[in-house]
C-alpha cells in the first residue's frame, strides 16, 4: 500500500482497464495516472476516491525517447516516488502480414513493450526514484503465448513484454517483484476492432468457458498481485481468460 509521497503509477489510465484498475486502486493509494488524452485523464481522475490526491501525466507513450525527460520532469516537480508500476497501456491493429509494414510495428512495439521497458529503467534511478520501486505489473495477453492471423506485430510486443518480465523477475529480486497479468477475451475500447465481427463474438463466447470478461476482472488480479498477500510472486503470468487458454474442446 502506498503512504505519504508513495505513487502508483498506472498506464493507460485514460480509458479500458487501465481506468477501471485506477478507480480500484485509488481508495488506498496515490495515483500517477497516465494517458494521451487530458480530458479522458481528468475523468478518470473524478471516477477515483480523493481525486485530489492522484496526479496526471499526459504523454504520449509512442515517443520512446522522451519517456525519460517527460516522467524525470513530473518526478522532480514534487516529492513523489514511484512504488509500483502497472503497465495497462496499449494498443491492437488487426492486419494480415502482407498489408503490414515495420512503421505498424514499430508502433506497437513502442507502446506495447519499450515503453514499460523505459519506465522501469528510469525508476530504478536511485537519483530520480530514491530506489523506492518495489512492484511492477505488467498487462499482456494470452496472444503473447499463442497465435492469431492479423495479430503478428501485437503477438510480437506482448511476447517481448513476458519476457522482460521473466528477466527483470531474476534480476531485481528480492526488492522488487515483477508479475504479469495475461487476459483473454475483454471487452474495452481497444478491443472493439475485434467485437466489431459477430461470428467472432459467438467463437469467443463458446471458445471461453467462463464467457466474455471484464475489465474489473483484470484489475481484481492487478489488485491481488500488488497486495501483500502476492509477496511471494514474482516472475509469473497470472492468467485471467475464463478458461480459454485450457479448452481444447474446439
Amino acid at each position: 500500500m502506498g503512504g505519504p509521497g508513495l505513487y502508483t503509477l498506472i498506464t493507460g489510465a485514460s480509458s479500458g482497464i487501465g481506468r477501471v484498475t485506477a478507480v480500484r486502486l485509488s481508495s488506498e493509494r496515490s495515483l500517477i495516472l497516465h494517458g494521451r488524452d487530458q480530458a479522458r485523464l481528468e475523468e478518470t481522475r473524478r471516477l477515483c476516491e480523493a481525486p485530489e490526491r492522484h496526479v496526471l501525466w499526459p504523454f504520449d507513450l509512442n515517443e520512446v525517447a522522451s519517456i525519460s525527460g517527460s516522467l524525470t520532469q513530473l518526478l522532480a516537480d514534487s516529492t513523489r516516488v514511484v512504488d509500483a508500476f502497472v503497465h495497462c497501456a496499449g494498443i491492437v491493429k488487426v492486419l494480415p502480414m502482407r498489408n503490414s509494414d515495420h512503421t505498424v510495428a514499430e508502433a506497437m512495439m513502442n507502446i506495447n513493450f519499450l515503453s514499460a521497458f523505459e519506465i522501469v529503467h528510469l525508476l530504478l534511478s536511485k537519483k530520480v526514484n530514491s530506489r523506492r520501486l518495489a512492484n511492477v505489473v505488467f498487462i499482456s495477453s494470452i496472444f503473447g503465448a499463442f497465435g492469431a492471423r492479423g495479430h503478428a506485430a501485437y503477438c510480437a510486443s506482448k511476447a517481448a513484454l513476458d519476457g522482460l518480465r521473466r528477466a527483470l523477475a531474476v534480476e531485481l529480486a528480492p526488492s522488487i517483484r515483477v508479475n504479469s497479468i495475461v487476459p483473454g477475451a475483454v471487452r474495452t475500447q481497444m478491443s472493439e476492432q475485434v467485437f466489431s465481427d459477430p461470428g467472432l463474438v459467438v467463437q469467443l463466447k463458446r471458445d471461453t468457458p467462463l464467457g466474455i470478461g471484464e475489465p474489473g476482472d483484470i484489475a481484481n488480479a492487478v489488485e491481488f498481485v500488488l497486495s501483500a498477500k502476492a509477496r511471494w510472486i514474482t516472475g509469473q503470468q497470472i492468467v485471467v481468460d475464463g478458461g480459454r487458454t485450457v479448452n481444447m474442446s474446439h
